[in-house]
C-alpha cells in the first residue's frame, strides 16, 4: 500500500460488510432528526471556523441524506451506510467522521479517553487529510459531541495517509523550535514511554487531559512495547493541536538505527506491510528538539496567591516573575551531560536535523548517564558518557540551573533522585516491556517551585498481538 492509497477495508471484508449492513434495521424518524441536527449543527459551526467549506463546496453535505440508509450497532460501535458511496474514498472517510457522531449522540460510543485531532478535508478525487483539526470548540458547543481515536487507535487503524500529513504539518512546527526550548511552568514532565500506549492513556487520565494540563515529554516514544505507532501518533497530534502546551524532545530511540534494532521499524512492517510510516516518522524525529528549559517562579509569596485568587488570570505569575526576576530554571533532556559542553548557548549552536551521530555532543545527550563516581567516564552502553557530581554541579553552576531531569533508565519506583537532588531520573514506562515491575512516574512542576512525583502503575492488560519477539533486551 502506498502512502497515497486510501484503505478500503478497514473493519473485514467490504462485500461481507455490504452483506450484513443491508440487513440492518432502517433509522426511525426521530433517530434520523437527531442525526441531522447534529450533523447541520456541526457544519454550521464548521463554516463559521472557516473548516467546511470544501464539505458543502462539492455536495457531500446534500448527498448524504439521500444515501442514508440504515444503522448498525457492533460492540457500540455505530456505522452509516451510504450505499455505493461508501467505495469511493469520500465515502471511507466519511463513514468513520459521521458514525462517530451517531456514536455519541446515542451513547453508544466506549469510552476512552482521547478526542480526535482531526476535521477531514474533502477534495473531489480523494479525502486527504491536509492537517489535523481539533472539534473541540464544536464538541462543547454542541454540548454531547467529542470525537475520539476509536477507529484511528483503538482499532488500529492509523493509517499511511494520515501519519504523512501529520508529520508535515508537525514539521513546521518543530522546525522552529529551538534546541533548548523553552518551557513555562506549571508543567508535567514525563519520561520514557516506549511504545506502552495504554499505561500512556494511564498517564493522562492521572496527569490530565491535554490542553488542560502542560505537557513535557523527554524521548523515547517508540521501540520496546507493542504500540509505538499508536503513542508517537497520539503525541505528534497532539503536538499539532496544542503546539503551546505540549513539548517532545528527541530520545536515543527516535534514531533509524536504533528504531531497526528495538522493534519500531518491525511494528511498521507488521502494522503495513512495509517501511513507509517508519521512514515518515524517523524523518521528523530529526526536528525534535534536543532539550529544554522550564522556568520556574520562586517568589510573589502570599501577594502571588491573592492575584491569582482574586483575579483568576494566568498571565498574574508571569507578571510577577517578569517583575522581581526571580526564576529557577530545570534543564530537561533525554540522556545527560557532555564533556563538550559547558554552556547551553554550546547546545543552541547545533545543527539537530540529522540522524543521531554515533559520537559527539548531540549523541552524548541522548546516552550519558549519571554516576556515583565523579568525573567522566565511559559508558558501558556503547555511546555517551557517565558524569558524577562534580560534573554536574559545575554545569549547573556554569548556566544557572537548579536541577538537570532527565529520563533513558529504568527506576523501579519511576523516579530517582540523584548527585544531592541536582539530579533527577524520570521513568513514565510502568511495567516496562511488560515484565519488570517497575512503577512508574511523571514531575508536576508548579508555578512556585513545587515538585511533586505522581506515582502509577500499569493500566489494565488488553490482549496483546501475537508477536515474536526478536529484540535484544539491552540494558533493561
Amino acid at each position: 500500500m502506498s502512502l497515497d492509497s486510501v484503505p478500503t477495508n478497514t473493519h473485514g471484508n467490504l462485500d461481507e460488510e455490504i452483506s450484513q449492513l443491508m440487513q440492518c434495521k432502517p433509522l426511525s424518524e426521530q433517530e434520523l432528526f437527531l442525526v441531522e441536527m447534529v450533523w447541520i449543527s456541526l457544519v454550521l459551526w464548521g463554516l463559521k471556523l472557516g473548516i467546511c467549506s470544501k464539505i458543502l463546496h462539492f455536495g457531500v453535505f446534500w448527498e448524504i441524506f439521500g444515501f442514508l440508509k440504515c444503522l448498525r450497532v457492533c460492540g457500540g460501535f455505530e456505522v452509516i451506510w451510504v450505499g455505493d458511496w461508501n467505495r469511493s474514498a469520500n465515502g471511507y472517510w466519511f463513514l468513520n467522521f459521521f458514525s462517530a457522531l451517531i456514536d455519541v449522540k446515542f451513547g453508544r460510543l466506549r469510552e476512552h479517553e482521547f478526542v480526535v485531532l482531526c476535521l477531514l478535508d474533502y477534495t473531489a478525487e480523494a479525502a486527504i487529510m491536509e492537517t489535523w483539526i481539533s472539534v473541540g470548540r464544536i464538541a462543547f458547543k454542541l454540548g454531547t459531541l467529542r470525537l475520539f481515536f476509536e477507529d484511528i487507535v483503538f482499532n488500529g487503524n492509523v493509517f499511511m495517509i494520515q501519519v504523512r500529513a501529520l508529520c508535515e504539518k508537525a514539521k513546521e512546527i518543530l522546525m522552529d523550535e529551538s534546541n533548548v526550548q523553552p518551557v513555562k511552568s506549571p508543567v508535567t514532565i514525563c519520561g520514557d514511554i516506549h511504545g506502552q500506549f495504554h499505561d500512556l492513556a494511564e498517564l493522562f487520565r492521572i496527569g490530565g487531559k491535554c490542553p488542560d494540563t502542560n505537557y513535557l515529554f523527554m524521548g523515547d516514544y517508540v521501540d520496546r512495547g507493542y504500540y509505538s505507532v499508536e503513542t508517537v501518533t497520539l503525541l505528534v497530534a497532539l503536538k499539532v493541536r496544542y503546539p503551546q502546551r505540549i513539548t517532545i524532545l528527541r530520545g536515543n530511540h527516535e534514531s533509524r538505527q536504533i528504531t531497526q534494532v528495538y522493534g519500531f521499524y518491525d511494528e511498521c512492517l507488521r502494522k503495513y506491510g512495509n517501511a513507509n510510516v517508519w521512514k515518515t516518522f524517523t524523518d521528523l524525529f530529526d526536528y525534535f528538539p534536543l532539550t529544554a528549559l522550564v522556568s520556574v517562579c520562586v517568589g510573589g509569596g502570599v501577594l502571588h496567591y491573592f492575584l491569582v485568587w482574586a483575579f483568576n488570570v494566568d498571565m498574574v505569575s508571569y507578571v510577577i516573575c517578569s517583575l522581581l526576576k526571580v526564576e529557577s530554571e530545570i534543564f530537561c533532556l533525554h540522556g545527560g551531560l557532555s564533556p563538550s559542553i559547558e554552556t547551553l548557548d554550546n547546545i543552541r549552536n547545533f545543527d539537530r536535523v540529522q540522524e543521531v551521530p554515533h559520537e559527539g555532543p548531540m549523541c552524548d545527550l541522548l546516552w550519558s548517564d549519571p554516576d556515583d563516581r565523579c568525573g567522566w567516564g565511559i559508558s558501558p552502553r556503547g555511546a555517551g558518557y557517565t558524569f558524577g557530581q562534580d560534573i554536574s554541579e559545575q554545569f549547573n553552576h556554569t548556566n544557572n540551573l537548579k536541577l538537570i531531569a532527565r529520563a533513558h533508565q529504568l527506576v523501579m519506583e519511576g523516579y530517582n533522585w540523584g548527585h544531592e537532588q541536582k539530579v533527577v531520573t524520570i521513568f513514565s514506562a510502568p511495567n516496562y516491556c511488560y515484565r519488570c515491575g517497575n512503577m512508574a512516574s511523571i514531575l508536576e512542576v508548579d508555578d512556585c517551585k513545587e515538585h511533586t512525583f505522581i506515582q502509577f502503575e500499569p493500566a489494565p492488560r488488553r490482549g496483546e498481538p501475537d508477536v515474536t519477539r526478536r529484540t535484544p533486551d539491552y540494558f533493561l
